[in-house]
Order: C-alpha cells, then structure tokens, then sequence
C-alpha cells in the first residue's frame, strides 16, 4: 500500500537552531529519505510565498500568502510504500517535523 506523508512544519524556526541542531534534523531527514519504499517530495517555501486562488461567481480571487495565519504549515511532501498503516505511521514518527512543534499527516493513496 502507498502513503502520502504530508509534512507539516510547526512553529521552530531553522534560524534559532544551532549549527548542531541543524545537522541532526538535515541527517534525520536523510535518514528517511534513504529508507527503503520512500519516494521523497520537494519542499515548499514559506507560506508567506503563497498565493491562493479562489473561485466566487465565475471569477478568480487571488491573495497574497496564506488564508489565514497558521501554526503548521505544509512544507513537504513524500510517498511511502509499506505494508501497512503500522508501518507508515512509524515512519512519520521518525520525520523531525513530527517532534518540532510539527505533525505528519498520514494518508493512504487511492489506487496506491
């Protein structure tokens, strides 16, 4: 079975992080990268660089940024391929956005 992990980044900014801390999260998100049956995504930039498009009576409604302001934002994406759920939500377990204010959205793809 397929997943998608979607990743959302919390509110621990990068630029408050030590060169340390940087290292261990760049070598945790290697680490999942490099496990077997995961396909990773791109990365997102901030939602500040956003620009959201809604449809009202026919027309196009463009804004700058998010919608609204939000604590998690998705960042990132990857698919997993595992052979089962068990097996998916402890992989996002180990994504360093799950344990820095973060969550890993788990979602089973249709056909996948």
């Amino acid at each position: 079975m397929k997943y998608m992990l979607l990743i959302h980044h919390g509110d621990t900014e990068w630029d408050a992080l030590t060169d340390e801390e940087r290292q261990e999260v760049a070598a945790g998100y290697q680490a999942i990268n490099d496990t077997p049956g995961v396909t990773p995504g791109p990365w997102m930039g901030s939602p500040e660089t956003a620009t959201t498009v809604r449809v009202q009576d026919g027309a196009a409604l463009i804004t700058d940024g998010p919608f609204v302001t939000v604590k998690e934002a998705l960042g990132g994406t990857l698919v997993y391929e595992a052979d089962d759920l068990d097996a998916a939500i402890e992989l996002a377990s180990r994504i360093p956005a799950a344990r820095m204010g973060g969550a890993v959205e788990v979602r089973p793809l249709v056909g996948g």
